[in-house]
């Protein structure tokens, strides 16, 4: 598929939403001058990318990227086809993305997402199982029901792939903080549900953070995912500030500096995190309960207004 008719595609995707372009990137978790260059036809949309553009927007990942492209190229790649070998059959851009989930109904697949959120969601499994450094491309394959050649068509290497994987967890924090926010004008019960939403009290949070302590180590060597690393801390902390700032200014909190604030409430949730996914469910140690009650404990011995 040509560049210009993803890019429409995925405008067509941000004007569904009804929301703005910068908007938009920070659900992708993505720099918006970064978006503005796809768009705009000066840089490519990573396969990464879409497979989050068609998550966050609920449509068909095989729309983005060319439901026919797609499928021919997991079929292709099992047979020992080159992707340039391959042919690509033109979609109309004006199909609404809406419809995508449907589009079976008029004869193109409708995979849940498409292949490649699909092997995102298996990466991100199987590196909170068994780390990055373990998981080889033939066991994804393999979680994937498809051949290797098919995961190397749609991520050529295990940066793509690394990369993937931030943003997939990115995005799952930032939208259950979202959902679980929305109705809260409190400040301090604001922050006492974001100190909640961190702490990994379920099998599902301890998968998360389990994949986040991978990227930490990753994010050192990799610029790809030490840029993501970077954004996500910036706009979680910017998310903080602002809630300090309005705690401050609804009378709960005390007058601090918010940023710092939310410098050194991020430390301590890191910190704290990393010590009871070191520690078995069960077992002595530091468990969710203990880090839940210390991070209380601390924004009521630094913020809580007396």
């Amino acid at each position: 598929m040509q560049h210009d008719e993803v890019a429409e595609r995925v405008r067509q995707v941000i004007r569904d939403a009804g929301v703005s372009q910068r908007e938009f990137a920070r659900r992708m978790v993505i720099d918006p001058s970064k978006l503005s260059r796809s768009l705009g036809g000066t840089r490519r949309f990573t396969t990464a990318e879409l497979a989050r553009v068609a998550d966050i927007a609920d449509v068909d990942a095989g729309w983005l990227l060319g439901a026919h492209a797609d499928h021919g190229a997991d079929h292709g790649a099992e047979h020992g086809a080159a992707p340039s070998q391959q042919a690509e059959a033109p979609l109309s851009v004006a199909r609404p993305p809406r419809h995508a989930r449907n589009a079976g109904a008029a004869g193109q697949p409708a995979a849940d997402g498409g292949r490649p959120l699909q092997i995102v969601r298996q990466t991100v499994r199987l590196i909170a199982e068994h780390g990055f450094h373990s998981v080889r491309v033939a066991d994804i394959a393999e979680a994937c029901g498809t051949s290797t050649a098919a995961i190397h068509y749609h991520f050529p290497g295990r940066d793509e792939l690394l990369e993937a994987a931030a943003r997939w967890c990115m995005d799952e924090d930032t939208a259950r903080r979202a959902a679980r926010t929305a109705d809260t004008d409190h400040a301090g019960d604001e922050l006492r549900l974001l100190i909640e939403l961190q702490t990994p009290y379920t099998a599902q949070q301890r998968r998360q953070w389990s994949v986040w302590l991978d990227l930490w180590a990753e994010a050192a060597r990799s610029t790809a995912v030490g840029e993501l690393h970077v954004e996500y801390y910036r706009q979680w902390r910017a998310t903080v500030a602002e809630v300090v700032r309005r705690g401050i200014a609804q009378q709960v909190f005390r007058p601090v500096d918010p940023e710092a604030a939310a410098l050194s409430l991020t430390a301590l949730i890191d910190g704290l995190a990393s010590q009871v996914l070191a520690t078995t469910p069960g077992e002595p140690g530091t468990s969710a309960e203990d880090m839940h009650g210390a991070l209380l404990r601390y924004v009521d011995a630094t913020l809580t207004a007396g």
